[in-house]
């Protein structure tokens, strides 16, 4: 999910860091143990975007850190990014902007902030700033892979669907290793009923991050498009072991239990994906099917 992931978890990752970073007394100091949103590649900090962002990134001492690092160099670029990142972890959008802008102001080039500032933009439902954003970063770096998957996710929610694709083939074919852009033309092909294509493109991504649910659930799904049950089941029963509190998971495996004739067990697995969100339309209209209540 970026940012904020709208289509589940609503929360700050998203488009997130491999990296992360606590204040030690000065930027020198500074010691990767929170994830910091994206990649600055000055000599100072070096952080690149990724999936999620760990919970201490938006963390009350961490910004205080990340302040007392501003305040000793109030004209580094990299120390606002870094801590526009934790604002943005924290829900706190317009300080991130804030953050944002001044890296800008200070480094009119520096393209990874524009990224970050397109993932609150996108946050706050901006898409059309947040797009404006991943153009110019990409006009500044037509290499950065982090943009073309931002921008395609972004085409992609608006059902614009072939540039989407071309953005995240981009990022592909600049051999990129997010697993987002491997998940996100999966769910391309996905959508244009290229199942045997998804699902190459969702074990890619499966094998880059082995530990996140959503590409399982992609897999499933085409595995299930396909007739593949046993295979979907097994995806689906695997996102659950990685994270049992996502609805998605449980309307997934109620599919396949229902699809089975296990009308019990599918009720229940519809029943407990309402449970975690309520406003889940597929989880609801399974349970219609079913006959259950939510």
């Amino acid at each position: 999910m970026d940012i904020i992931d709208g289509k589940k978890r609503g929360s700050w990752v998203s488009d997130a860091t491999r990296h992360s970073v606590k204040l030690r007394g000065s930027l020198a100091g500074l010691v990767l143990v929170a994830a910091a949103l994206a990649g600055c590649q000055s000599s100072t900090i070096n952080n690149s975007l990724a999936t999620t962002i760990e919970a201490e990134q938006g963390s009350e001492e961490n910004i205080a850190s990340l302040t007392e690092v501003i305040r000793a160099n109030p004209n580094d670029p990299s120390a606002y990014n870094v801590r526009g990142s934790a604002f943005g972890r924290a829900g706190r959008y317009q300080e991130a902007l804030r953050d944002f802008d001044q890296a800008i102001a200070l480094n009119p080039r520096f393209f990874e902030a524009y990224a970050n500032r397109a993932l609150i933009w996108r946050a706050l439902g901006d898409l059309g700033r947040a797009a404006e954003d991943y153009n110019a970063a990409l006009r500044i770096n037509p290499r950065y892979d982090t943009a073309y998957i931002g921008r395609g996710e972004l085409y992609r929610r608006s059902g614009r669907v072939t540039e989407a694709f071309n953005d995240f083939q981009k990022a592909i074919q600049l051999d990129t290793t997010d697993p987002r852009a491997y998940h996100r033309r999966g769910l391309v092909y996905q959508s244009r009923g290229q199942h045997d294509f998804a699902i190459d493109d969702f074990s890619t991504a499966i094998s880059l991050q082995p530990n996140a649910p959503e590409p399982y659930n992609g897999r499933g799904l085409s595995y299930v498009a396909l007739g593949q049950l046993d295979n979907a089941f097994d995806d689906f029963n695997y996102a659950l072991q990685l994270n049992d509190r996502v609805a998605e998971s449980w309307a997934n495996q109620a599919l396949v239990y229902e699809k089975k004739g296990d009308v019990a067990k599918a009720r229940k697995s519809y029943q407990r994906a309402l449970q975690l969100d309520p406003a889940y339309e597929p989880a609801r209209s399974g349970l219609a099917r079913v006959g259950g209540k939510v």
